[in-house]
């Protein structure tokens, strides 16, 4: 089977576009462009440091209610955009635990705490801890090794990674299940992009779709599907209702054509599966 659907992205106002959907058992149900071009993912580094926040977690080395960030916040905090810290700077602009702020500075604190916590920096902790047993040979941290946005990638290794995420192999499913859980129910922010959104649902350093509207994943994505997108214009969603795991990786910015494309891209994925 090789999804038709994928080469949706041809139509896509972009340079350079890549594509794919896998299974949990890690069977890759078909890809298009050019799959083993990197491109810089933004955001989308962001569920790879929470996977590795969340393997700290497992080791011991850390834990998820500890101190971390700015006075009040958690582990947790900093991974589900409650911490209070603004969105580029490390400024605090609300009490831990009241608002949804995406904040880049949360994901720096905790790549930070992640450092200290394992005595072994950030970039090097994510390659032991997720890249190198996945096999994601072609992913590294760039430039200032942010674990908010300085990933870049390709859709083969970020197609193993979104296996890993329907049927864990590195992380105890409870632990999986928990990062994919709202975390602080009812929380109302911003969805970059998107507006104000009340609730604003996100996991351990994934967003939930839930009831959102507008989103960036499809109209027929199941309320369970959870993922990120990033300004670079790419995006990973996992949808458990579906059993499929679905990338794709731009070199254009995120705008209104991200906007109108990516929804009818997801929606044609997921009919094209129902139909087999």
């Amino acid at each position: 089977m090789s999804l038709q659907s994928l080469a949706l992205i041809e139509n896509w106002p972009v340079p350079t576009a890549a594509a794919g959907a896998v299974r949990a058992d890690g069977t890759v149900l078909g890809t298009h462009g050019p799959t083993g071009h990197r491109f810089p993912l933004a955001s989308v580094t962001k569920p790879l440091a929470a996977y590795a926040a969340l393997i700290a977690y497992e080791e011991g080395a850390i834990e998820l209610d500890e101190p971390a960030g700015p006075p009040g916040s958690t582990v947790r905090h900093l991974l589900a955009h409650t911490s209070g810290l603004a969105f580029d700077e490390h400024r605090v602009t609300a009490p831990p635990g009241q608002r949804r702020l995406y904040s880049n500075a949360g994901f720096e604190q905790l790549g930070d705490h992640l450092a200290k916590a394992t005595e072994i920096p950030f970039a090097e902790y994510l390659h032991q801890a997720v890249l190198a047993p996945l096999g994601m040979t072609s992913t590294t941290l760039e430039g200032a090794n942010s674990p908010a946005k300085d990933g870049v990638s390709t859709v083969e290794d970020l197609l193993r990674f979104a296996a890993e995420l329907q049927a864990p192999r590195l992380l105890d499913p409870r632990t999986v299940a928990e990062a994919m859980t709202v975390q602080y129910p009812g929380t109302k922010g911003v969805l970059p992009g998107y507006g104000h959104q009340n609730p604003n649902d996100w996991g351990l350093g994934f967003e939930i779709r839930d009831s959102k509207s507008p989103h960036w994943t499809g109209s027929s994505s199941s309320p369970r599907t959870f993922g990120h997108f990033g300004q670079s214009g790419t995006f990973l969603w996992i949808d458990p209702a579906a059993g499929v795991g679905g990338v794709a990786l731009t070199d254009r910015p995120f705008g209104p054509w991200a906007v109108e494309a990516w929804p009818p891209f997801t929606d044609a994925v997921l009919a094209e599966l129902s139909e087999h």
